[in-house]
């Protein structure tokens, strides 16, 4: 059952700033409710068209409105959260999940089986609405019984753990596919009092929530831009803003700067195949190659001989870890580590493979052709230009030219089959691996594999991992993939950025129940809302 809730909520004028109260009355009451409530801005990818986890809001598995049946712990290791357990089958066809009782929904009613089943059915049958969360490789799901759930597999998909941590569970009597957009109903610690897209979300406390009841007992999410953002911030009107890199050496009065640890590595893709023209799916001539990269030597020249810590000064003042492939808080990362800075040795591999300056202007070249390319960056990040920014300018002494671009991510979406782009890559689930790497995806899965790598033996153990029986066997394989790949240096790996934030000095984020944060800078500093705290 809903209650009615009253609000004394934080307008938005129309510039996105947030007004005050007027008279003496209001400021009371203002402090009153700011001992218990906080306000928030935390990026734009916040701001989906729908917080309906059927249509793939929230798919990133926090426990916030909703919970999915199992979560990441801050460790990176999967624990139960509406299920107390899970058992997969000797085949791995099967995944049997047990239910924790006594969970209730936010409208009262109880948690069973049948919400399960009822979410994945939605799903399954209206797949087209959700491309987070992909549920192909499902045959069938059925209750067992009040509180177990059975998941029956097409074939083997060993990345279907990672699945069921992504989707939130709705209740089967009360879900209504238009109201969810805006009020849906969970079993999470807050529960929506008001969505305005693009504008604001606000929150309340569950009093009823399984784990216990959050402290916090409001929340209000803003959106604006980061520098109207950054001066709400200095104004005292936000309690957590997130900022970019740039900022971290600003101070703001009553707030100090967090540092989080991410999974996310900024990298970019270089177009590994000759020049050619290749056919689409719909008939398309699509050119794509680059007549530079496609020499494993600059490639491997590139990765040995950048000078990943001063980019990351330059860029991101220091904030950030020099990267050389996936980070070391993932289960199935394997990166191989090697020095760089090493320019001699890249000059000496240029060299040997014929890139020679040979009219002294500092580019060298091969068969009449410079050894330049381009490096796209959306034109909405800039601290993605400023990577590329300061990776052409330390490459300059190697002979390479690169000139960075800024553009839309449709043109970047057919610009990376032939040049550079810099992306930003990091998850828990595996997968991400076959997004980049396997071969069929380039040109047909927009994003999918940018550099256009081939490699057969990478290709087979791709299909190795996801169709293993244990997820011992599944990791083995991810492993032997990065090690395939390693020494054609499809990409180059550049940081491991530290997602940044100003938290007031007021509020306790619980550093310590943060879980590694995935790709998508903002958001993710949410994933332990309910552990959050205000200082007495």
């Amino acid at each position: 059952m809903k209650k009615a809730c009253i609000l004394c909520c934080l307008a938005l004028i129309s510039a996105g700033m947030l007004a005050g109260c007027n008279g003496k009355g209001k400021e009371k009451e203002k402090e009153k409710d700011s001992a218990d409530s906080i306000v928030c801005y935390v990026g734009h990818g916040f701001w989906d068209s729908s917080l309906d986890p059927v249509k793939g809001g929230f798919a990133y598995g926090y426990d916030f409105i909703y919970n999915a049946l199992v979560r990441v712990n801050a460790q990176s290791e999967y624990e139960g959260d509406l299920a107390e357990s899970w058992e997969i089958s000797e085949d791995a066809l099967t995944y049997t999940y047990k239910l924790k009782q006594g969970i209730h929904f936010q409208d009262g009613s109880g948690l069973t089986a049948e919400d399960v089943v009822f979410t994945y059915e939605t799903v399954m049958a209206n797949q087209g609405q959700n491309e987070k969360v992909d549920l192909s490789q499902v045959a069938q799901v059925e209750a067992l019984d009040e509180y177990t759930v059975q998941f029956t597999l097409k074939e083997h998909f060993s990345p279907f753990l990672d699945s069921t941590a992504q989707l939130g569970i709705v209740p089967s009597d009360g879900y209504d596919s238009d109201s969810y957009d805006r009020t849906p109903v969970g079993t999470g610690p807050f529960r929506v009092v008001q969505y305005d897209m693009d504008q604001q979300l606000i929150v309340e406390a569950n009093e009823d929530y399984f784990e216990g009841a959050p402290q916090i007992q409001r929340v209000t999410f803003v959106d604006m831009d980061n520098e109207a953002a950054f001066s709400n911030a200095r104004s005292g009107q936000l309690d957590v803003v997130m900022v970019q890199p740039s900022y971290v050496a600003e101070t703001i009065e009553g707030m100090h700067a967090e540092r989080l640890e991410t999974m996310d590595v900024r990298n970019i893709s270089l177009p590994c195949r000759e020049p050619e023209m290749l056919t689409g799916a719909d008939g398309e001539e699509i050119a794509v190659g680059n007549p530079v990269t496609s020499d494993l030597s600059v490639r491997k020249a590139l990765s040995i001989g950048v000078n990943r810590q001063e980019v990351i000064d330059n860029a991101f003042n220091g904030v950030g870890r020099p990267a050389k492939g996936w980070t070391d808080n993932l289960i199935w990362g394997n990166t191989k580590e090697y020095e760089d800075s090493k320019t001699e040795e890249a000059r000496q591999i240029l060299e040997e493979s014929g890139w020679i300056d040979t009219d002294g202007d500092g580019i060298r070249e091969k068969d009449g052709i410079p050894c330049a390319f381009e490096i796209y960056t959306p034109s909405d990040e800039p601290d993605r230009y400023l990577l590329a920014a300061a990776v052409a300018e330390d490459v300059q002494k190697l002979g390479i030219s690169i000139e960075v671009k800024q553009t839309t991510w449709d043109e970047i979406a057919v610009k990376s089959y032939t040049q550079g782009v810099v992306w930003g890559f990091g998850q828990y689930s595996p997968m991400v691996i076959d997004n980049q790497f396997r071969s069929e995806h380039f040109i047909t899965q927009t994003y999918g594999n940018p550099s256009g790598y081939q490699n057969e033996t990478a290709d087979r153990l791709i299909e190795e991992a996801i169709a293993a029986n244990s997820q011992a066997e599944a990791v083995a394989a991810w492993k032997e993939v990065q090690n395939v790949y390693a020494g054609d240096y499809p990409y180059l790996y550049l940081v491991n950025i530290e997602h940044c934030y100003f938290v007031s000095d007021r509020l306790d984020i619980s550093a310590d129940t943060q879980i590694p944060h995935p790709h998508g800078h903002g958001i993710p500093i949410i994933c332990n809302l309910k552990d959050w705290k205000i200082k007495e």
